[in-house]
């Protein structure tokens, strides 16, 4: 190994003492151990350290061809040592405005998208459900009121019929009126607790339908 080469192998290897201590502090700082599980703990320290020297192999090996010498740990020491005494209180006060500043843009963004994306989307489908349930409710209101215009006009229709059909009845003998209201009886009220049973169905329906609606 040449002189040169050495020197390189000695400021790459301080270099990368002093870069261990700054990620060390930095890993320090998110790992947040006293909130996670012991065993998460142990695990995230055996993969910083297997990062840590695959990182120094990798660098010596580019320098000097992966060549193992005594002071290139005492050089690993040296910067380490520097690091300590004279940036890591400047790293981390640093490493905390880098912190907040990435918070703040964060922040920030998160605001301008719930202003300009979020807010406008929700006040865009809670416009478009709005109109919707007015025209159901208008539709609603509209077939009722056409219904009740058509049950008004059928009867309309209907009671000249009617009004023959009481005619024609009262020209009926009585004992034809009489067999006919048998029947009539008898079959009503085989049939009458199939229609209360229908039509109750019918009204719970509906009055669940329009209370359901109307909430809305």
């Amino acid at each position: 190994m040449t002189l040169t080469t050495q020197f390189y192998t000695m400021l790459a290897m301080v270099g990368m003492g002093a870069l261990f201590g700054a990620m060390l502090d930095t890993y320090q700082r998110f790992l947040n151990r006293s909130a996670r599980k012991k065993w998460l703990v142990f695990l995230n320290d055996f993969l910083f350290w297997i990062l840590q020297a695959l990182l120094i192999f990798y660098i010596l090996f580019s320098v000097n061809f992966g060549e193992v010498r005594i002071y290139i740990f005492l050089a690993l020491l040296c910067g380490f040592s520097a690091y300590q005494a004279l940036l890591k209180r400047n790293y981390l006060h640093l490493l905390e405005i880098m912190i907040k500043l990435v918070i703040s843009i964060y922040d920030f963004i998160v605001k301008v998208l719930k202003k300009l994306v979020y807010s406008p989307i929700k006040w865009m489908i809670f416009l478009i459900i709005s109109l919707v349930l007015f025209l159901l409710k208008s539709l609603l209101s509209l077939i009722l009121f056409i219904f009740k215009i058509i049950r008004f006009f059928v009867k309309l229709i209907l009671k000249p019929f009617h009004w023959i059909g009481k005619l024609l009845w009262h020209l009926v003998p009585k004992n034809i009126k009489n067999i006919v209201e048998k029947l009539y009886n008898k079959w009503a009220g085989f049939l009458d607790p199939f229609v209360k049973v229908i039509k109750t169905s019918l009204k719970n329906v509906w009055n669940k339908w329009f209370q359901k609606t109307k909430k809305k």
